[in-house]
C-alpha cells in the first residue's frame, strides 16, 4: 500500500503517551460542549470505563473474500453500517434536538459538576439552495433561584460553521482558537463526514483489517485512509453492524507528537428510524475525558434560523436578565 500502508501500520503501533497537557480546568466546561458538536451522546450512572487500549486482538472470525479483496470487503462493511443507521433516514437528517446531562474528566476524575442541556443542530446541506451550513448550541440548565423553583438556561454556547461562541446576557465572546481547533478537527473525522466525503473522495482506501473484541462486542476493524494520508478508524459491531468506536491519530501542534482521539457510542435507541446512541464517551491519548447522556432526542424539528445567530440569541438573554 505504500506511504499509506506504512501510516496505516504506524496508527496500529503501540506508541507511548505523554501527559494530557490540558491542565487547566477553566475551558473544560467549553471543551465539554465542543464535544458534543462532534458526536451524539446518554442516561446512566457516571464510571470509570475501560480505556480503548484495554481491547485486544483476534484472529479475524470473518469468512474470507471470495476475491481477497479488503477494499471491497471493508466497503460492503461501511454500507452495512450506513444502513443499520438508518440509510436515507440517517442521511437526510435536517436537525437534532436533544436533552441530556454529561460531565468531564481530568486525570481520570470526574468534574463534580454535572452539567443540564439543550442541545439543538443543525446538519450542514452544501448543496441546497442556499447552501445551508453546519451550527450547533448548547444551553446549560442552571436553577432559577431559591424563590422561583425550575430551571433556566443563560449561559450558550454555539458552533456555527468553523467558529465558536459563549453568550451570555452581556453579549458573545470567542473561546480559545486550540479550543476550537479541537472541536473542527472531531468533526472533520466524524462518521458524518466519513459518510458524506471521505468514502467518495480520489484516492481513499477502505481497508478491512480482521476483528477485535471492543468493549465486550465482537467488532469489525475498518480502516479509511485518505490521499493525503489522513486515516480513520471505525469499529463495527459484527451482529448489528453499528459503530461502537472512532479513532484517529494527529500531530500535536505544540508537542508534534502523534496524539489519539477515541469515541465509543453505546445504547443505542432507534428514534424516526434513526439508531442514536444515547452514550457517548471521548477519550485523549487512552484517558476518559468526556462522558455524556442523551435522555430525549427528536430529529428534522423545524428550528428558527435566529437559534444560531450569537447576536440575536445574546439580545434575547439581555432581555430576560433586564
Amino acid at each position: 500500500m505504500g506511504g499509506r500502508g506504512v501510516y496505516l501500520q504506524r496508527l496500529q503501533a503501540a506508541a507511548p503517551r505523554r501527559a494530557s497537557n490540558h491542565s487547566t480546568p477553566a475551558p473544560m466546561k467549553f471543551a465539554f460542549a465542543l464535544f458534543l458538536a462532534a458526536a451524539l451522546l446518554a442516561p446512566t450512572h457516571l464510571h470509570a470505563q475501560a480505556a480503548p487500549d484495554s481491547a485486544y486482538a483476534l484472529p479475524s472470525a470473518a469468512p474470507a473474500s471470495p476475491s481477497t479483496d479488503i477494499e471491497a470487503h471493508g466497503r460492503a462493511l461501511l454500507d452495512q453500517m450506513l444502513k443499520a443507521l438508518g440509510g436515507d433516514a440517517w442521511l437526510n437528517r435536517a436537525t437534532m434536538t436533544a436533552e441530556g446531562r454529561g460531565t468531564s474528566f481530568f486525570h481520570g476524575e470526574p468534574n463534580p459538576y454535572i452539567s443540564e442541556y439543550h442541545l439543538a443542530t443543525r446538519y450542514a446541506r452544501p448543496n441546497a439552495t442556499p447552501p445551508v451550513a453546519f451550527a450547533e448550541r448548547t444551553g446549560y440548565l442552571t436553577d432559577r433561584s431559591m424563590i422561583f423553583p425550575g430551571k433556566k438556561i443563560d449561559v450558550i454556547q454555539m458552533t456555527v460553521g468553523r467558529k465558536g461562541y459563549e453568550v451570555t446576557y452581556k453579549g458573545k465572546t470567542e473561546p480559545p482558537q486550540n479550543l476550537i481547533d479541537d472541536s473542527n478537527r472531531r468533526r472533520d473525522h466524524s462518521i458524518d463526514a466519513l459518510v458524506q466525503n471521505w468514502i467518495h473522495a480520489p484516492g481513499v482506501m477502505i481497508v478491512f483489517e480482521g476483528q477485535k473484541f471492543i468493549d465486550r462486542h465482537m467488532a469489525d476493524q475498518v480502516s479509511i485512509i485518505s490521499a493525503s494520508n489522513d486515516a480513520v478508524t471505525l469499529y463495527l459491531d459484527a451482529a448489528t453492524h453499528l459503530p461502537i468506536r472512532r479513532t484517529f491519530q494527529y500531530r500535536d501542534p505544540q508537542f508534534h507528537d502523534l496524539d489519539e482521539e477515541s469515541t465509543t457510542f453505546d445504547d443505542y435507541h432507534l428514534i424516526q428510524g434513526i439508531n442514536t446512541p444515547m452514550t457517548v464517551t471521548g477519550y485523549h491519548n487512552g484517558d476518559m475525558v468526556s462522558q455524556s447522556f442523551l435522555t430525549k432526542v427528536s430529529y428534522n424539528e423545524a428550528l428558527p434560523p435566529d437559534l444560531f445567530d450569537p447576536d440575536a440569541v445574546a439580545a434575547k438573554l439581555a432581555k430576560v436578565k433586564k
